[in-house]
């Protein structure tokens, strides 16, 4: 073999390799505290939003308290339900009245981390109203179809797992703040 091609072999056995790897190519970090992810948390999230349900058929008034383990334990659940989630590796951070995703997001060989941002509140009608609020994707473009999918997955963590129950509802407020988001509403 003549020396010259040595070069040109190892560069192509790198070049070969790379293709076959996925490329990490930055973005946001992640925070520094991990949020847990389990069954049990996507448990107690069905159960409180049942149990709150049950009592404001009592009361009239309905409070569901969704915390960050809950949240990001079920959007990881969701996640891996998909052929091609937007995201893997969910976190959900609930502070100062945004909720921010953390995730990985592939296009490719490439994978960066993504940040999304978003607000809840209650529109005219009383429902959950999720709004982006910002998104970064490090280098790569934003998917089309976020909005659309990040809000149907936190709508359906609320109406979702009691189904046709959370109809009755009509919202009075959202506030997201301290690791907890708290919704209020009345039976209609």
């Amino acid at each position: 073999m003549k020396k010259n091609s040595i070069p040109w072999l190892a560069a192509l056995a790198v070049l070969l390799t790379m293709m076959a790897c996925t490329v990490f190519i930055g973005g946001p970090d992640y925070p520094s505290r991990t949020i847990p992810v389990s069954t049990e948390a996507v448990g107690d999230l069905q159960q409180s939003i049942a149990e709150a349900i049950a009592a404001g058929a009592v009361t009239g008034q309905v409070t569901i308290t969704i915390t960050e383990p809950q949240l990001t334990s079920y959007l990881a659940m969701k996640f891996q339900q998909q052929a091609n989630p937007l995201l893997t590796d969910p976190q959900v951070y609930l502070q100062d009245g945004q909720i921010q995703i953390y995730g990985r997001a592939k296009k490719g060989n490439f994978e960066a981390t993504a940040l999304i941002v978003l607000t809840a509140g209650v529109d005219e009608n009383g429902e959950l109203k999720i709004e982006l609020t910002s998104a970064d994707f490090g280098p790569l473009p934003i998917p089309t179809g976020l909005l659309d999918a990040v809000t149907a997955m936190i709508d359906e963590a609320f109406t979702g797992s009691v189904g046709p129950v959370a109809t009755g509802i009509r919202l009075t407020s959202v506030t997201v703040a301290d690791g907890v988001m708290t919704i209020s509403g009345q039976i209609k």
